[in-house]
């Protein structure tokens, strides 16, 4: 069986968090987090990390502290998978500060784990920000039964954008990729049990560079992919479930 994350110490110069005292089990979950954040820079141009920079889309009470605490609570599991992508995107984690979640998402209550803000919105865009692809991730790992048993991620953890242009996505260049490798590496290690698991070629391809070995690779949901994103989990259901 999977094991939650043991404690991990916190580092020097960590983000402030929100004043509450979280049960054992959580406080690893935030030292675990605030440790992937700790390996990431900050202010670079073209990379947004979510939970250092502060972005001009966001309302107040939606920046760095509370995504962290966003992927705290995502962390806060005993996953037997981790679904990994390429990098995050101008309409899901760079506001949501989880992989593979969009605002729209979060307002709806949709993610396990993850609590429902308090406020009605978390940007100032007219409509909730929502990415497809997300929607695609959680609707199959609900009706798989995967929802509480999956932690996402993604290669490079900053969104990788146009300089002059943050609602845009990027590919990241190989510098840029081996940013995230130290976080990526840290994330398998709090979690053993767990299979690590490329979400498209290019996720497969980046994790080959940084040397991290993977359990296997399901097709990417984006431009016409739920389905077989879907059936490629089912897959790896079934070839976990052998004896």
């Amino acid at each position: 069986m999977c094991e939650r994350p043991a404690a991990v110490s916190f580092s020097s110069g960590t983000l402030a968090t929100p004043p509450m005292q979280p049960h054992h089990a959580f406080a690893a979950a935030l030292a675990l987090a605030q440790s992937l954040v700790d390996t990431l820079p900050r202010g670079v141009p073209g990379l947004f990390n979510p939970w250092a920079d502060h972005c001009g889309d966001d309302l107040p009470g939606n920046g760095p502290p509370e995504k962290l605490r966003r992927l705290a609570e995502h962390l806060d599991c005993a996953p037997r998978f981790i679904l990994c992508g390429e990098a995050p995107g101008y309409q899901g984690c760079r506001h949501s500060g989880v992989a593979f979640t969009s605002e729209r998402l979060l307002l709806e209550g949709a993610i396990p784990r993850v609590a429902v803000p308090t406020a009605s919105r978390l940007t100032s865009r007219r409509l909730p920000y929502s990415e497809p692809s997300a929607t695609i991730v959680w609707k199959a790992l609900r009706r798989l039964g995967l929802a509480e048993q999956v932690v996402l991620w993604n290669a490079l953890q900053l969104h990788p954008h146009q300089p002059e242009d943050h609602l845009t996505n990027r590919t990241p260049t190989d510098a840029e990729l081996m940013q995230g490798a130290p976080a990526m590496r840290l994330l398998v290690t709090a979690f053993p049990g767990a299979q690590l698991v490329a979400i498209g070629r290019k996720s497969e391809l980046l994790l080959g560079r940084m040397g991290i070995a993977t359990a296997g690779q399901v097709r990417h949901p984006a431009n016409g992919g739920a389905t077989a994103f879907s059936e490629g989990l089912k897959e790896l259901l079934r070839v976990a479930a052998r004896p």
